[in-house]
């Protein structure tokens, strides 16, 4: 099996495994659908921390207005008290999105330790474990919020809510940073040693037959041109290298320092050292004797 590091720009993703058989083009649409599928959950499990704390989104045309501004123009949010979690407690939202009907304590450690658990699924430190990442990962930890929410909030989220937006793949993220982040699998592709990966052609192409290849690839989108290539060594190697460096240098500046002549102390540089030898008249001790 050809076991993938993904990268985008500089920065790990995730491990992902494949075999040297298939095609690009298979192979470039898994990878991103799981790098947008992480991005989803990551989204979600932001805006879920909101919605323990303040319940749900406002409509459009109330979100930012002051109490008094709502009355004055008679404004209303239907799915407030029906989206309304059991035994909810007020809790003002100061940013004016959310409707502030949060749920109870009980409720809302449910909402947190999900996307706890979600975020642990799809985290980064699974490469360092040499783990590896599916869609099936990525489907896991969006069941789990999925089923938080259903268990906190039984009569579903308003239509508008980002969370259930996100749940229902009917997300608008257009004027957002997230938009940014998120990749077109009709734009995609994949660079590995400076070289992109051709689409039509097979892994085998460009790895070679080898089925056991560990390989460190960069995904971007067509527009971004060729990423930068892998250092040549990390960054736990150049801290070493140069802490090694600088021990020299040390003791470079050591010996600089020493006397010239100290060398004649030692037992190498006695010029009578080897006629004691001879003579036997080494290691021999003087005490007075006592009478």
């Amino acid at each position: 099996m050809v076991l993938f590091h993904v990268k985008r720009g500089d920065e790990s993703q995730f491990l992902y495994q494949t075999e040297v058989e298939k095609p690009v083009n298979d192979v470039v649409k898994d990878i991103v659908a799981i790098f947008n599928g992480r991005l989803k959950v990551t989204r979600i499990c932001h805006e879920m921390e909101e919605l323990a704390d303040h319940g749900t989104f406002l409509p459009l045309e109330m979100q930012g207005l002051t109490e008094e501004q709502i009355k004055e123009l008679k404004l209303e949010d239907p799915w407030a008290n029906r989206c309304a979690p059991q035994g909810y407690v007020v809790a003002k939202d100061e940013m004016g999105r959310r409707c502030g009907l949060a749920p109870p304590t009980n409720l809302k450690e449910v909402l947190k330790k999900a996307a706890e658990t979600a975020k642990d699924i799809i985290s980064k430190k699974h490469v360092d474990l040499q783990k590896c990442m599916t869609q099936k990962d990525v489907a896991r930890a969006l069941d789990e919020l999925r089923g938080a929410t259903k268990i906190v909030f039984p009569a579903g989220l308003p239509p508008h809510d980002p969370v259930r937006m996100e749940l229902d793949n009917v997300e608008d993220l257009s004027g957002t940073q997230a938009a940014n982040e998120v990749i077109d699998p009709s734009r995609a592709c994949l660079w590995a040693c400076g070289k992109k990966f051709i689409s039509g052609n097979k892994l085998s192409d460009h790895l070679g037959k080898n089925d056991k290849t560990k390989v460190t690839v960069k995904i971007c989108t067509a527009s971004e041109g060729a990423p930068g290539r892998e250092p040549i060594m990390s960054e736990e190697e150049r801290k070493q290298l140069m802490l090694h460096a600088y021990r020299k240098q040390e003791e470079w500046k050591k010996l600089e320092l020493d006397d010239e002549d100290a060398y004649l102390d030692s037992k190498w540089a006695d010029k009578r050292n080897l006629k004691r030898q001879l003579n036997g008249l080494n290691d021999i001790s003087w005490k007075p004797i006592m009478k």
